[in-house]
Order: structure tokens, then C-alpha cells, then sequence
């Protein structure tokens, strides 16, 4: 099985390192290579532009691949089915305008000039309102065409609105909410290593802000301990080996529950307080 993955660009370290830490470890991966192997002989990875790898799965160049929402529904690619989001990448596509223009609804763009690296969502997007504005395509410095007369309006990513502001824009509109997420062809979907993949990725994911408590609790303050401890599900209860009384409380918590866990824990009776983090958790 091959997992199409970005092979450069704000995209490809955080999905190299999602891999790693999933288990997915690659082997003879070097800069400028097209392929890599992982450490399961039966997974390898392909290296692709983010933007061409909805069509690399749709095609059959790879079965699996990582890149984000909006260049899967830039490429509309029909066969490919999300399978997870991967909750890194986060971003916006947004309609901006000039902040000392006229234009400050959709309604405004009637008959005029927008400019995109994503025609075929901003064509969507305008289809869904009923404006029909000439969408000019662009390859870059999309932010710059209204102050060129090249465009009246833009639709483009941002990610905390820094470089909007830098170019006297403002945001008209949201026109699409994206992250990176796990993407497959339909036909692959329930076969068992496409399975496994999706699981190794989400345990990671799953892990993300848990920690782990462990505890000594004597026997008779053991309600008390469980009433404090939040978390998911109750908490894990083992006797300890000659432990006078006492047993072992392990339990998950979210991590910016652990400064009053373990405040409220010891209150209750709780001692020898241990916390760890989370590599993987599958539930």
C-alpha cells in the first residue's frame, strides 16, 4: 500500500512526524527522493506536491494520502473519501477585499473581478450565492491583484489574518474551513492494512493533550479519589503488592486538567502521584 505524501512546504514535516509517531518509521527516505519505504513492508510513501495528491489517489498512484481539505476539493476528486482529520494544518479560504473599498457583502461582487489559486472552490462557492463575479486565476501573491487593479476582491488561504491586514484587506466571507486529513480511494477503504493505517494516525491523534495518572490510594479513600478524577471513563483500580491497604489508581485526563487532578487527588488521600505522557491511545 502507498501513502501519498507532501514532499515539502509547511505541510510535510508535521505529516513526516505524525507517520514517526504512529509507528510508520521511514527507511531509506532521503531529501529528493520519490519514494521511501516504512518499517511495514507491506506500507511505502510517496512523496507528491500537496496539490496533486487527491489525483494521485484518484488515479491509483496511491491508495492513502495526507494533504489538506481544500486541495481535495480544489482537485474534485470525486473517488476519494476522507477517512480522518488530522487536526494539524489549520486554515481558511476567505473572500477579502479592499478595507477602504465598496465592496463589503458577496452581493457587492456582481459583475466583478475575483482573484484565486482556487477557481474551481471559489466557482462553487459563488454558484451556492447566486453572484456571478469573472474569476481570474493567479499563481501567487494573490493578496497584491486589488491593489494592481488586477481584481476588485480575492479568495485566498489565511491562517491568522496577519498578511490580510499587511495588504489593507478584509474579510468579506469565509468560503471554506480546512485542515490536513487522511484521504482514500473508495475502492481500498475496507481492506485491513488501509485499516490498520487509519488507526496507527488516529491513536496518535487521540493522544494529543492526554496525560496519564497514576497514584497510590488507600482502600478506604478510594470513592473520594474516583469522585475527582475526570477523564475518559472511570479510573483503572490494581492492588499493589504488599501495599497495606493501600491500591494503584491509573486514569487519563485531559492535560490541562492535571494542576487540579492532582490537587484534588491528594485532598482526597492520593500519594506517590506519577504523570507520564501519551505516545499513542487507541479507543
Amino acid at each position: 500500500m502507498r501513502i501519498a505524501v507532501p514532499n515539502k512546504g509547511r505541510l510535510h514535516e508535521p505529516t513526516i512526524d505524525l507517520l514517526e509517531r504512529a509507528g510508520l518509521h521511514l527507511e531509506n527516505g532521503a531529501d529528493r527522493k520519490l519514494y521511501a519505504d516504512t518499517v511495514d513492508p507491506d506500507v511505502s510513501v510517496l512523496f507528491a506536491r500537496a496539490a496533486d495528491i487527491p489525483e494521485y489517489v484518484a488515479d491509483g498512484a496511491a491508495d492513502l494520502g495526507i494533504t489538506g481539505y481544500d486541495q481535495v476539493r480544489e482537485a474534485r476528486a470525486d473517488t476519494v473519501s476522507e477517512l480522518l482529520d488530522l487536526e494539524f494544518g489549520r486554515c481558511r479560504l476567505v473572500l477579502a477585499a479592499p478595507e477602504d473599498g465598496d465592496i463589503e457583502t458577496v452581493d457587492d461582487l456582481a459583475g466583478a473581478t475575483v482573484a484565486t489559486e482556487f477557481p474551481n472552490i471559489t466557482r462553487d462557492f459563488f454558484a451556492e450565492t447566486g453572484v456571478s463575479p469573472d474569476i481570474v486565476e493567479v499563481s501567487g501573491a494573490t493578496e497584491l491583484t486589488p491593489h494592481v487593479e488586477m481584481a476588485d476582491a480575492i479568495v485566498d488561504i489565511t491562517s491568522t489574518g496577519t498578511t490580510l491586514k499587511m495588504n489593507r484587506l478584509a474579510v468579506v466571507d469565509e468560503v471554506l474551513s480546512s485542515s490536513v486529513r487522511l484521504f482514500g480511494r473508495e475502492d481500498v477503504l475496507e481492506e485491513p492494512k488501509v485499516r490498520e493505517v487509519r488507526t496507527a494516525l488516529s491513536s496518535v491523534i487521540q493522544a494529543e493533550g492526554k496525560r496519564y495518572l497514576m497514584m497510590n490510594v488507600p482502600e478506604d479513600r478510594l470513592e473520594a479519589v474516583r469522585d475527582v478524577i475526570p477523564g475518559m471513563g472511570g479510573p483503572t483500580v490494581m492492588d499493589v503488592a504488599n501495599g497495606g491497604g493501600k491500591v494503584a489508581v491509573h486514569a487519563v485526563v485531559d492535560e490541562r486538567d492535571v494542576f487540579e487532578t492532582i490537587t484534588e487527588v491528594k485532598k482526597a488521600g492520593a500519594s506517590d502521584i506519577l504523570v507520564t505522557e501519551i505516545e499513542r491511545l487507541v479507543e
